[in-house]
Parts: structure tokens; C-alpha cells; sequence
């Protein structure tokens, strides 16, 4: 394999790799010559870009079509105050660019999907997911193992997170765990559960420690093993992944052969930031105020936890947690109209459905929560 020679610049910035002899010229050679691609900009995709343009990966490609928001600045370290508003994708490439000018950097606003995956992913040696979402996390998986790539898995949940290489040869990939992706609502994001600032520092670091030592060809990679991260013990733990046969895209016989999406999960970012499918149940901000106004029996359903209702709630609300709402259904009147409300519509979707099925005659949800309700009624409410 002809590698590309670095030049005196290279050499210099690169000169702490050099004195490695796992490294040495020929591993920053090979930094040089891949190219990787991240899905997602945010907290994971933060560090993990960073430090792979400060080591010399030489293509980096950064997906992403949110803007930054406010609540980013908490842990997603590639943005600024004055960044507010502006697609991530670009702010990202901006800023990695001005790190390092000698490698080529794409930022990419888009949406990645089944439909564009193969166009967006093209030319790319290694898949990289900065998502922490589980619609793209199975999708990154299913075109890693389709098209003979490695894809470089991490998660984060609170105070936990989670490392491995899946899509190797003769190795798991991500399906070999979890073949199937959860129901609805199982698996809360980041955006409802809430992360510990640093520690999708922690996670995209290490992701970003298994691209270089791919790319090297150093030291013994996550392959075959899961490991476990726990900040609030600071403890890390690895298990084994085997491959599975019966895996439908790796196994024996496989039965995924194209590309699918998964936007319809209630517990996923795509559920929660990009919009949710209209349903019988919908009442918006505007038509909530002007029902409110013209009857005053209409109850408030606050299916948060307890912790988010001392951020924000509506003045008179009554408040039942999701998980505990069937229990406690009987409390409830059948004879008022029953809107039900969370952060930003997930939940109480799921309420209104739930209480709609229980025979309740007149329940609906507030789309896009109380931080739409925030934005287009009530704008001395908290933003969270």
C-alpha cells in the first residue's frame, strides 16, 4: 500500500506521534492517508472530531442537520455562544478546519437516512456514531456490515456510556446484541433522560482512541468486547460480544440486505427533536390556549418525573408520571377533556393513547410539550 509522505509542517505538528514506535512514520502516514466519517456533531461527535483532526486523520466528514441550541453548550464542545442558531454540520467543519488546515474537512447538513446513507457514506473508511440515537445507530450498523466497513459504536445515558467496533470481518456487529430495536418509548435520549456534561467527552474520546488505533493497526481493539463506563463510580468494565449466526444482517443467513429507517420511535431523538407523526390525540399550543379560555374544566395531565416539574409545569396541572398513569387512572375524571403534557410530546402522546384506550372519551396531547407551549404562549416559561 503506497502511503503519502508528510511533509516538514506534518512532521512537526505530528512529532509526538512520531517518538511512538507504535506509531512512528508510518502509522501518521496511514492517519493521513483515511478518512472517516461522523454521524451526529453533538456531544459524541464533539470530541471524537476534534481529537481526529488534531491527530491527522486526513478526510474527516461531519453529518448533521440540527442547528445549536442553548442546552448544547452544556456538553457539545465544538460550539460557542455565537454559534446559536447556526446548522451544526458547518460550525462543526469551521471549527475543526481551524484546528488543523492541513486535513480536508466536510461538514454535511443532512439528515442521515437509508435513502442517502450510501451517496453521503461513499469514500469513507470507517463509520463513526456521534448520534446517540437508535434509528441511526441500527442504520450505521446495517451499512457498515453491507458494505465491508467498520462501524465505531458509542453511547451515552446519564452517567453511563458504552464503546465498541462492530462490522469486522468474522466479528459481531450491532445486531449480534441487539438484533431488533426496542418498542416505543424504551429507551429514552439524552434529550428526556439528561446526560452528565463530560461524559460524552469520556465516550467520543475513547471512540476516537479505537479510530486511531484501527487506522494504525496499534494495540487490541473493542471488537468482539463491549465496554461499560460508569462516571459516577468511575469504573469501566468489558463483556465479550459474540457473533451470532441467527443475526439477521451478519448471520449465516441474513434476512436485511437494503437499507431501513426507524423514524418512528417514540424514545428516539428522531421521536423527540424531529417531529412526531400527527395523530387523533393532537392539540397545538395556540388551540390549547384559545380552549382553555373558553373552558375552564379542561385538566392538565403532567406526565413528567417529579424532577421536571420543579424546572417548569402549568399552573394548575395535575401531575401522574407516565409509568404510573394506568395505575392511577381512576383518578382522573371522565367527564372533563384530559390534556395531557410533557417536555416535548413523546410522552404524553403516549398518555393520550393509553387514556383514549382506557375509555376515556376526550384525551388529547400537547404537541411539542411545554417547551412548545414556552415558545408560542407562555414565554416566561423555562426552555429546558
Amino acid at each position: 500500500m503506497s502511503l503519502p509522505a508528510l511533509t516538514p509542517e506534518e512532521i512537526a505538528r505530528y512529532s509526538r506521534h512520531l517518538l511512538l514506535p507504535q506509531v512512528g512514520m508510518r502509522g501518521q502516514q496511514k492517519l493521513k492517508a483515511a478518512s472517516v466519517l461522523i454521524v451526529g456533531a453533538g456531544g459524541l461527535g464533539s470530541p471524537i472530531a476534534m481529537y481526529l483532526a488534531a491527530a491527522g486523520v486526513g478526510r474527516i466528514g461531519l453529518v448533521d442537520y440540527d442547528r445549536v441550541e442553548i442546552s448544547n453548550l452544556q456538553r457539545q464542545v465544538l460550539y460557542s455562544e455565537t454559534d446559536l442558531q447556526f446548522p451544526k454540520a458547518e460550525k462543526a467543519a469551521e471549527r475543526i478546519s481551524a484546528t488543523n488546515s492541513l486535513i480536508r474537512v466536510e461538514g454535511i447538513v443532512e439528515q442521515f437516512n437509508s435513502t442517502n446513507a450510501a451517496r453521503i457514506s461513499q469514500g469513507y473508511d470507517i463509520l463513526v456514531d456521534g448520534t446517540d440515537n437508535l434509528p441511526t445507530r441500527y442504520l450505521l450498523n446495517d451499512l457498515a456490515v453491507l458494505t465491508h466497513r467498520p462501524y465505531v459504536y458509542g453511547s451515552i445515558f446519564r452517567f453511563e456510556g458504552q464503546v465498541s467496533i462492530f462490522g469486522l470481518a468474522g466479528q459481531p456487529c450491532y445486531r449480534c446484541l441487539f438484533p431488533e430495536p426496542p418498542p416505543p418509548g424504551a429507551i429514552p435520549s439524552c434529550a428526556s433522560a439528561g446526560v452528565m456534561g463530560v461524559l460524552p467527552g469520556i465516550i467520543g474520546s475513547m471512540q476516537a482512541a479505537e479510530v486511531i488505533k484501527l487506522i494504525t493497526g496499534i494495540g487490541e481493539l473493542l471488537s468482539g468486547k463491549l465496554l461499560l463506563f460508569d462516571a459516577l463510580d468511575m469504573r469501566a468494565d468489558t463483556v465479550r460480544v459474540s457473533k451470532k449466526d441467527s443475526c439477521p444482517v451478519c448471520g449465516t443467513k441474513p434476512s436485511i440486505h437494503i437499507l431501513q429507517d426507524y423514524e418512528a420511535w417514540c424514545g428516539s431523538r428522531i421521536g423527540e427533536d424531529f417531529g412526531l407523526p400527527a395523530t387523533p390525540y393532537d392539540i397545538s399550543p395556540e388551540d390549547l390556549k384559545q380552549l382553555m379560555d373558553a373552558n375552564p374544566a379542561v385538566l392538565l395531565l403532567d406526565v413528567r418525573e417529579e424532577f421536571e416539574r420543579q424546572i417548569s409545569a402549568l399552573s394548575g396541572s395535575v401531575h401522574i408520571p407516565l409509568p404510573e398513569l394506568m395505575e392511577r387512572q381512576n383518578t382522573l375524571p371522565h367527564d372533563r377533556p384530559i390534556v395531557a403534557y410533557c417536555r416535548n410530546g413523546v410522552r404524553s402522546q403516549e398518555a393520550a393513547r393509553l387514556l383514549t384506550a382506557a375509555g376515556f372519551a376526550d384525551a388529547r396531547h400537547l404537541v411539542g410539550g411545554i417547551n412548545a407551549w414556552a415558545e408560542k404562549v407562555d414565554p416566561t416559561i423555562p426552555v429546558y
